[in-house]
């Protein structure tokens, strides 16, 4: 190539670098659209000293004052966060539609108001009219929350200038436009530009901005993955649309961990943090009832109880296709443990209809739920039930053999707390808590024979 000749590509993906010869709407490597640009001529890097905006001095002489979090009157969220909104932070709130996010959000701002904290929420899905509609569902005014319907990135700004918030929540990233920034709304060029510039201002004013975003097919967060880049906080809100638990879950923090979850419940009041979710994952019978199991989940540090229900018909006929229906579940999971439970414990389950769920609509891919299932479906199929209360807490192998899991004195603790009087626990867990008996079993059929339903 000769001296001072343009680039051989001239057009660059800028979410994965991608390069080619002609302008594309769709990147041929990451599949993105409206993510091909023109790469610009190649400036010369200046070796000239600016101005300095901030000095620089010793870590230990920075103040933290102005870092110090503050409640945002929502106690699971605060548990999200780590201890709450932190001025200056940049946060993205992910979810699907209907999900709860906007009436999340509204609560935060009511709350915040009330404890003194200018709010400002910016709805650029729907009029002024109708937040407050819903603000008046959820008991969310207050003369120190303001609201405005804008799309317009400068009359967002001018909103800022005027109101002069310190919580600033944009519902959401995607509605807001700028003429001076090319490209269709929602696009990727939009997005990141648009969030950039927002994060600018909470930088430089020292304003909680709280930016809602969509989410794609897959459950991933839509627009640039440079934006989850850009944030302080990435939260992730989960749930049903048909169930009352809401989840948020921490994929980034910058102000603690990011293993942590939230749990609330949606219900026509509004939306409440849950700080003791148990009741809606567990039925307390009044008498002991066959295929029914308690086990202990974890939910990133979290642990929640869980209730197992199975139920098992009577044998079809030889020529008859018996059905399998799991319900929050891992169908493949489950159906190996029906294995071994048949072949390895002698639990006869063929030609027989077997229907596995979670009570509360609660989702369990982990394999801690194994012996539970197992122990839940063998109660079911021999018409005993388990003691009422037993935790059972274990990964079963195709071998019949009970394997140890992760986090099982944080699991037992937490059925000890709530009253349980004995765990079935696989070998070498090696838990000792006062108040609850231990059980270690090695074997799928030592389980079953333990709880004397064998």
């Amino acid at each position: 190539m000769a001296k001072g000749a343009p680039a051989k590509d001239p057009y660059r993906c800028v979410e994965c670098g991608w390069t080619a010869t002609k302008w594309v709407g769709r990147c041929g490597e990451c599949q993105a659209w409206g993510s091909v640009e023109e790469v610009a001529a190649p400036k010369k890097l200046s070796l000239i000293a600016g101005t300095v905006t901030s000095p620089a001095r010793p870590i230990g002489e920075v103040s933290l004052e102005k870092a110090s979090a503050r409640s945002s009157g929502v106690s699971e969220l605060d548990r999200v966060l780590g201890g709450g909104l932190v001025p200056g932070a940049a946060i993205l709130l992910a979810g699907e539609p209907g999900v709860g996010k906007s009436t999340l959000l509204l609560s935060v701002a009511s709350e915040s108001a009330r404890a003194g904290i200018t709010s400002l929420y910016i709805s650029g899905e729907e009029s002024a009219s109708q937040v407050r509609l819903r603000a008046e569902r959820l008991n969310a005014i207050d003369p120190n929350l303001w609201l405005a319907a804008e799309n317009e990135l400068s009359s967002v700004i001018a909103q800022v200038d005027q109101v002069q918030p310190e919580l600033l929540i944009i519902d959401s990233i995607q509605t807001i436009v700028s003429s001076a920034v090319d490209g269709a709304p929602g696009g990727v060029t939009q997005v990141r530009e648009i969030a950039a510039a927002l994060i600018r201002i909470a930088k430089d004013r020292n304003i909680t901005v709280v930016l809602v975003g969509h989410v794609t097919k897959d459950g991933s967060i839509a627009g640039p993955r440079i934006l989850e880049h850009l944030v302080d906080v990435v939260l992730n809100f989960e749930g049903e649309r048909h169930s009352r638990l809401r989840l948020i879950r921490a994929i980034k923090n910058r102000f603690g961990a990011s293993d942590e979850v939230g749990c609330f419940d949606m219900n026509e009041q509004g939306i409440t943090s849950l700080t003791d979710p148990t009741g809606l994952f567990t039925t307390r019978h009044t008498e002991p009832v066959p295929g029914t199991c308690v086990t202990v989940a974890l939910e990133g540090r979290r642990p929640l109880l869980a209730e197992i229900q199975a139920l098992v018909g009577v044998p079809a006929s030889e020529f008859g296709n018996a059905r399998r229906v799991t319900s929050g579940l891992d169908n493949a999971r489950t159906a190996m443990t029906l294995a071994v439970l048949e072949l390895r414990a002698g639990v006869k389950l063929s030609g027989r209809e077997i229907y596995v769920a979670t009570v509360g609509g609660m989702k369990m891919n982990e394999p801690s739920a194994d012996l539970a299932v197992a122990l839940a479906v063998a109660s079911a199929a021999k018409g005993l039930a388990l003691p009422s209360d037993l935790v059972a807490i274990g990964e079963v192998g195709l071998a019949g053999e009970i394997r140890k899991v992760n986090g099982a004195l944080q699991r037992i603790q937490e059925a000890a707390r709530l009253g349980f009087k004995r765990a079935l626990v696989p070998v070498g867990s090696d838990i000792k808590i006062p108040g609850i008996e231990i059980m270690e079993v090695g074997r799928l059929e030592q389980a079953i024979s333990r709880v004397r339903i064998g």
